[in-house]
């Protein structure tokens, strides 16, 4: 935390509850994982196709390996910040086999987190699978084959707004 006013070349950031000064030619990654040591979000392609880097900008996932800091609005919320919020999340991919290596876990968990927030909306959707596969559809695991993990997110979502549990 810095109770300094940002320089000309500097942004503040609210990032996970806490204000931080960052560079503003900087991207989010490297401010999270380099100076902050916030390093669930991974940095695998670095051209925002893979999604293992996600974290919520003002509720919304983000790919933080191509979001300058300079163009963040809103807080920032990275795994480790959502750890409980997503403990439900986490033994449901567990349970289902919803990950193997693990290295797209923390994105696929970050992105998860934002649509369980929204979950009584999304399971009024006729195809709660679908819905979910394509909102995930960001986030690439080359090691399951995404039905563990769309399963795991729909069983959550549907636990989480009350509903039956889709197959």
């Amino acid at each position: 935390m810095s109770d300094r006013a940002p320089r000309a070349h500097e942004v503040e950031l609210i990032v996970n509850g806490r204000r931080v000064l960052a560079p503003a030619s900087r991207t989010l990654a490297s401010v999270l994982r380099d100076d902050l040591d916030l390093t669930a979000a991974k940095v695998a392609c670095g051209r925002g196709e893979c999604g293992a880097c996600t974290v919520l900008v003002d509720g919304r996932p983000t790919m933080s390996c191509v979001t300058a800091v300079a163009l963040v609005r809103g807080p920032v919320e990275t795994l480790e910040a959502l750890a409980e919020e997503v403990t439900d999340l986490r033994e449901e991919f567990a349970d289902a086999g919803a990950f193997q290596c693990g290295f797209c876990t923390p994105g696929q968990l970050v992105h998860a987190a934002a649509l369980a927030r929204r979950a009584d909306e999304l399971v009024a959707e006729d195809d709660l699978p679908g819905v979910v596969r394509d909102r995930l559809s960001g986030n690439i695991c080359r090691c399951t084959g995404y039905q563990a993990i769309t399963g795991a997110v729909c069983a959550v979502l549907a636990r989480r707004a009350g509903a039956e549990v889709p197959s």
